[in-house]
């Protein structure tokens, strides 16, 4: 049974609450999340203390985005491990939770493979559960490592690819500390561009249905300080036609062996009016996000939501008349039948680059991200 419980908090100190983090109270180990779908009206603090309630946070998005995805499942099978549970299933129920997101198996594989390597090493279960919660730890302390040098690519390539500063940058959903052992993937570019004094705009589209971009990205943009002017997804072709973008910077859920791209909905379009208006359209992503057994984009599956997500907009926590804190607020006629995939596929020939914490692949081809995927295996075993 899912057992988990919110924990709001008292105070409204600026101090930034961590997405995730692992803690040992005395009752027992628990995951404690931050819950993104009460942003950016609360910060709200969910607690995990068995696989259930963590797949349950991740299929409502209460955590959510490819590379905290990775670290969650890593944590999710060592809290199963720790507390007694049955890890295999646990690890099952947790890799299928948001198919698209290939950080989130990666993470699972990771802690179940240390569980695993523990026990046929002649080791106890509760060597077995330290292995499992050691593999998280270290998941989540090299996702904060591989921001730190994704920012440093991407802000290099920004210099390269548009000298002189000033950066107009168009941002997609939500891709800084939220989704991140660090501060982010394509976020933390864009951020690392404000230090330097060569942001000068941050524009964050929206971000239907579930409004990622409002609710999260001007959240972080606005704690960091940062110059950003939200918009509506369909506005964005304007700003392209009257030349007020100068870069496109998006995450990825999933990056196809070809180098094609899921992310958010809404993605592909942006690449689209990107190549039109020739700017420059940049994927930052860790490496692990790259998957080679996904042959191209044809081959993503692609999570596919409820329509009540767009046929409803989320009440907020406070009742409004006529409907119930958390519930939703009609917005089309009933029995209204809605399309709504989670992410979108963006075929190479439109990624100007991908930038990753072991380098920039540009061109973008099946061959130069084998190459960077196997640089990257040699530096992890060497």
């Amino acid at each position: 049974m899912a057992d988990q419980y919110a924990h709001a908090r008292e105070d409204n100190r600026p101090t930034e609450i961590p997405a995730i983090r692992w803690e040992e109270p005395p009752e027992g180990p628990v995951l404690v999340l931050l819950d993104q779908t009460r942003l950016p009206a609360e910060e709200v603090e969910l607690v995990c203390t068995d696989a259930p309630a963590l797949v349950e946070a991740i299929r409502t998005l209460a955590v959510r985005g490819a590379p905290l995805l990775g670290i969650a499942g890593a944590y999710g099978v060592a809290l199963a491990a720790v507390r007694g549970f049955d890890v295999e299933d646990a690890a099952q129920s947790l890799a299928g939770a948001r198919p698209t997101a290939a950080n989130l198996a990666v993470g699972v594989n990771r802690a179940l493979s240390a569980y695993r390597a523990a026990l046929a090493g002649g080791g106890s279960q509760g060597q077995a559960a330290d292995a499992a919660l050691t593999a998280a730890r270290a998941v989540h302390r090299e996702d904060a490592q591989a921001s730190a040098r994704m920012a440093e690519h991407g802000l290099a390539l920004l210099e390269e690819l548009l000298p002189g500063g000033g950066h107009r940058i168009l941002t997609h959903c939500n891709t800084g500390a939220l989704v991140s052992g660090g501060e982010g993937t394509a976020f933390a570019v864009a951020l690392a561009a404000h230090r330097a004094g060569q942001l000068r705009r941050l524009w964050v589209d929206e971000t239907r249905p579930l409004l990622q971009g409002a609710r999260l990205t001007a959240y972080e943009a606005a704690r960091k300080g940062m110059a950003y002017t939200l918009l509506t997804d369909s506005a964005a072709g304007s700003l392209f036609a009257a030349g007020e973008v100068d870069a496109v910077l998006i995450g990825a859920d999933r990056i196809a062996a070809d180098g094609s791209v899921a992310n958010k909905v809404g993605s592909y379009p942006l690449a689209v009016l990107a190549r039109y208006h020739h700017v420059p359209f940049i994927v930052v992503a860790p490496v692990t996000t790259v998957d080679p057994g996904t042959p191209d984009g044809a081959s993503i599956e692609v999570e596919q939501r409820g329509g009540h997500e767009v046929t409803e907009i989320t009440a907020p926590q406070v009742p409004l008349a006529g409907t119930e804190a958390g519930g939703g607020i009609p917005v089309a006629p009933l029995g209204t039948q809605a399309y709504n995939p989670a992410f979108d596929v963006t075929p190479p020939e439109l990624v100007t680059a991908i930038v990753t914490e072991e380098g920039v692949v540009s061109p973008v081809t099946g061959e130069a991200l084998a190459e960077l995927c196997a640089r990257s295996r040699q530096v992890t075993t060497g």
